[in-house]
């Protein structure tokens, strides 16, 4: 799909990453209409690039609506906006499996279902889910945000087919550690050993080229990575055993510790 002239609604654009998808898609031509929290995070984007800014609460049903109402038809949604949710499940209460599910995972299904209908009646649009490589396979501390990326994963794929033939597309680009910016980069956190990491710009290079070629998935993530993703995908038990022995509990515990105040 060509980019150029589209009008494209950003979720999530006032992290690093997301400072960097508006970047890459305002390079394409796109007309942009930002959304986030807190909208001091927005003003950047809003004067450098000329985009339209939406405040908005994604844990917030109600407001997920307005959102799609205030954005008017938009031609390509980018999914962006997620919320932190590691640690073990016991130690989330139940409004924090709320919230954390509502963002990571609600929002974009509702989203679709609100802007795909404009798309399919005008013969082309996208639909761009930003996931993780923690929607592949499971790891120690994830059960709760990988129940809400695996889920991505899945329903990018169904609705794909779904709407195959009516000129909408839908793709899900899936980071692996991302460095500079984001989530992960914000705990300080150090990959294991032979772990590489990927920049915010290379995970914006791989959501353009997801909406211009139609690709179905994109994993932007270092060869290990990706290969110990799919073996961890293909035999969860191997994958456990061998994470198992990596000994992650340093490095996990400190992404916990980082995270928790943001759930």
């Amino acid at each position: 799909m060509d980019i150029n002239g589209s009008t494209v609604l950003l979720t999530g654009a006032g992290g690093g990453i997301g400072h960097a998808l508006a970047k890459a898609l305002a390079a394409k031509g796109a007309r942009l209409v930002i959304t986030g929290r807190r909208a001091e995070s927005l003003k950047e984007l809003e004067a450098s690039l000329g985009a339209r800014v939406l405040v908005a609460d994604l844990s917030d049903r109600d407001a997920v609506i307005r959102l799609a109402e205030e954005a008017g038809p938009v031609d390509i949604l980018v999914a962006n906006a997620a919320l932190p949710a590691s640690g073990a499940l016991l130690d989330f209460t139940p409004e924090e499996i709320d919230r954390s599910l509502e963002v990571n995972l609600r929002a974009p299904l509702m989203l679709s279902r609100l802007l795909a209908p404009h798309m399919v009646a005008a013969g082309r649009g996208h639909l761009l889910m930003i996931g993780s490589i923690s929607g592949r396979t499971s790891s120690p501390a994830t059960s709760l945000y990988s129940a809400a990326k695996f889920g991505l994963r899945g329903f990018a794929h169904s609705l794909r087919q779904d709407l195959h033939g009516t000129g909408v597309g839908v793709s899900i680009v899936q980071p692996g550690f991302v460095r500079g910016a984001g989530m992960f980069a914000d705990t300080g956190a150090t990959p294991p050993a032979g772990v590489r990491t990927v920049t915010p710009e290379r995970v914006a290079a791989g959501a353009v080229s997801a909406v211009e070629r139609d690709r179905a998935e994109v994993n932007v993530a270092p060869v290990e990575l990706r290969l110990g993703s799919a073996i961890g995908s293909l035999f969860p038990s191997l994958g456990a055993v061998v994470q198992r022995r990596a000994a992650l509990e340093s490095f996990v515990g400190q992404i916990t510790q980082a995270q928790r105040h943001k759930r």
